[in-house]
């Protein structure tokens, strides 16, 4: 693995230094897609930016130099790199990257014979950063979704070729032409709902969108337009005299102004984009709070009253064996900022449950069971000791760390990148003399090393490794798209 494919910066901690030293976005600056390693260079970078790009993402200067010239085809230390100009400023420059060498990422069925129930191994799906939104265009017939998102550009009649291009066609530039009618020009693309980026190419000139209010820095200068394609509507039909109608709920931490309904012939109704998960919310018409009359699924906030509840995918089922004699138990996790009041399980025959939906990630929970908080007794991972130890628990995992070979070890702990190498890391749990613990991992580049009885080794299943500042090297892990 060369030196210079240590990119992609998840690392936490990196990604915020990057943020104070320099103008770009390193999201943007690299990407792996159709097995391609992708970097954006943006010409109007500081020579000490440059030099900031080059240390960081291990990338040549000389190489970079060649594709600021303008050279199309670079073969450069044994790789065929490609060069193109995408725009005045920027340039994409590329070569193939396969990255399944080394890689240890999940097998579903060998999963399913080491792991119980309570972990779920449903494939990769990153949530995005994106909780929830709404789109803001002046115009509002200039788009539309309903499972087929229709972007519209009116006038540009003189324009020979338009296109549109966004995070949905990893920027290409030719993907997706659009289609010129009387008053502009259309296009019709197949999306998911989520958040997208784009801009529309116009003879070769890159432009946002005229009529869309959102927009966000596009690491060079400019912006780019930013639309959702939306998954559920808010209605509430009647009102026809209150003035003004809002959702309030804990997707946007009860903010009471920030999300107002649209009146229509027959209500109000608000489209959204919700990322899974189980959301409370509650209607505020003319300042009034209640819940949803439409909707009868509603859940005590834990002060006296009920809110509305919504839920977005599918749901995981918490479950708590026992305790049949106790008056209440609550869950409590960091999806829900260890609220003491607002998940109340249910009780069943033989125990207590509560089905949650949350998206793709890592968890830590507890249960509280009359104001005495324990772990989950029938989940064998966790994270922390002590009383500062809960519960852990990996939705959608998309990747195993397995260590053999160590079946007499006391503890084993996986620590790396991807929790900020914190000394306490996870703590792996022993199967079948194995060492395992899963976890969710968004795309990118991570190092580790496994903590066998307080000695630290790299991963002996792992051919790929680098350097470290101590000079004893951490073992290396790519997850891809």
């Amino acid at each position: 693995m060369r030196k210079y494919l240590s990119i992609l910066l998840l690392f936490i901690f990196i990604l915020s230094s990057l943020h104070t030293k320099a103008q770009y976005d390193p999201d943007k600056v690299c990407r792996i897609e159709n097995g391609k390693i992708i970097f954006l260079l943006n010409l109007k970078w500081s020579e000490k930016e440059k030099k900031e790009i080059s240390a960081l993402f291990d990338l040549d200067s000389t190489l970079m130099a060649r594709a600021f010239k303008g050279e199309a085809n670079i073969y450069f230390e044994g790789d065929q790199w490609k060069a193109v100009r995408l725009k005045s400023y920027t340039v994409e420059l590329s070569k193939p990257f396969d990255l399944n060498s080394g890689k240890k990422e999940v097998n579903t069925e060998d999963l399913y014979t080491l792991i119980d129930k309570w972990i779920s191994f449903e494939g990769k799906d990153d949530p995005g950063k994106e909780v929830f939104g709404v789109n803001k265009f002046e115009i509002s017939y200039t788009f539309h979704y309903d499972k087929t998102a229709w972007f519209y550009l009116a006038g540009r009649k003189s324009a020979k070729n338009v296109y549109i291009s966004g995070s949905f066609n990893g920027w290409s530039t030719t993907q997706n032409p659009m289609k010129q009618v009387d008053t502009g020009w259309t296009v019709d693309l197949d999306l998911k709902p989520g958040k997208y980026t784009y801009k529309f190419i116009i003879d070769g000139t890159w432009i946002s969108d005229p009529y869309n209010k959102l927009r966000e820095d596009d690491g060079a200068g400019g912006y780019n337009s930013v639309v959702f394609c939306n998954n559920h509507l808010f209605k509430l039909k009647g009102n026809e005299t209150s003035r003004s109608v809002h959702v309030v709920g804990n997707f946007n931490n009860w903010n009471p102004r920030e999300l107002a309904m649209t009146k229509t012939p027959d209500g109000w109704v608000l489209p959204i984009y919700l990322r899974d998960g189980s959301y409370t919310y509650k209607f505020i018409v003319d300042g009034k709070w209640d819940t949803d009359p439409a909707n009868p699924s509603e859940r005590k906030d834990g002060h006296g009253t009920t809110n509305s509840v919504l839920d977005i995918g599918e749901p995981y089922l918490f479950t708590l064996a026992g305790y049949t004699d106790a008056r209440r138990v609550v869950l409590a996790g960091s999806f829900n900022n260890w609220k003491t009041d607002e998940l109340l399980m249910d009780k069943t025959a033989n125990g207590w449950k509560m089905p949650y939906i949350l998206p793709a990630g890592n968890y830590e929970y507890k249960f509280i069971v009359d104001g005495k908080w324990i772990t989950d007794p029938g989940n064998p991972f966790s994270k922390g000791e002590g009383n500062y130890e809960n519960s852990f628990l990996a939705l959608k995992a998309n990747y195993l760390f397995l260590l053999n070979n160590h079946a007499d070890a006391g503890s084993v702990i996986v620590n790396g990148s991807f929790n900020g190498w914190n000394k306490k890391g996870y703590s792996m749990v022993k199967k079948d003399g194995k060492w395992i613990f899963p976890l969710y991992l968004k795309p990118g580049k991570y190092t580790y090393k496994y903590i066998v009885d307080k000695t630290w080794i790299i991963d002996p299943g792992n051919k790929l490794y680098e350097q470290n500042e101590y000079g004893t090297y951490n073992s290396v892990l790519w997850i891809s798209q």
